[in-house]
């Protein structure tokens, strides 16, 4: 199954021999899991970054059917940011494979049991309101949210479907490095 590699570039012009260097390099992805439905790197360089070395910045979002796995990586040159990118979503990936490829105990996997988790950007004409997004929620508990969490790179919070409350939950880092749990009620 061939992955689709969308490259999103802000800030830099994407000459052809880094077009050629995204696709061969991200294709091979669906290697470590074949599962991959699509890939989308976002290539930018920062002018106002404290350090120089800092300035070439590379995403990598890879979405699948009940997942989701993102890196980024910043460096002095776009090829080692990618190349450093692409090493750490193998090993996300290899994280994801060894957790979720057991099952839910049930014997249903994650894919199973709800469709792809979708992001969408929405423009805004209101100033307050800078990015919107909505999202397919994944039914999971509390320790698979975690886990998507940390997939992710998400360090501040994570929205989720909490299936034991039956509510949407929001899991936060607490600054002690422990995790925190919203759990909204409606009047």
């Amino acid at each position: 199954m061939t992955v689709t590699v969308e490259v999103i570039s802000r800030n830099m012009d994407v000459s052809e021999r880094l077009q050629k260097y995204l696709d061969t390099k991200v294709a091979k992805l669906d290697r470590y899991l074949p599962d991959i439905e699509e890939a989308r790197v976002d290539v930018t360089y920062e002018k106002s970054a404290r350090s120089a070395a800092d300035r070439q910045v590379a995403q990598i979002t890879v979405r699948g059917k009940g997942f989701i796995l993102r890196a980024e990586e910043r460096a002095d040159d776009i090829f080692s940011a990618l190349d450093t990118a692409l090493d750490k979503i193998q090993r996300r990936i290899e994280r994801y494979k060894g957790k979720h490829y057991r099952g839910r105990g049930d014997g249903r996997s994650a894919a199973e049991v709800v469709s792809s988790a979708i992001y969408e950007e929405l423009e805004s004409e209101q100033p307050i309101i800078a990015r919107r997004k909505k999202f397919m929620l994944v039914p999971m508990d509390e320790m698979e949210a975690i886990e998507q969490m940390n997939l992710l790179g998400h360090e501040n919070f994570f929205v989720f479907y909490n299936v034991q409350s039956n509510g949407i939950n929001v899991l936060y880092k607490r600054r002690d490095g422990s995790y925190g749990l919203i759990e909204p009620e409606i009047r």
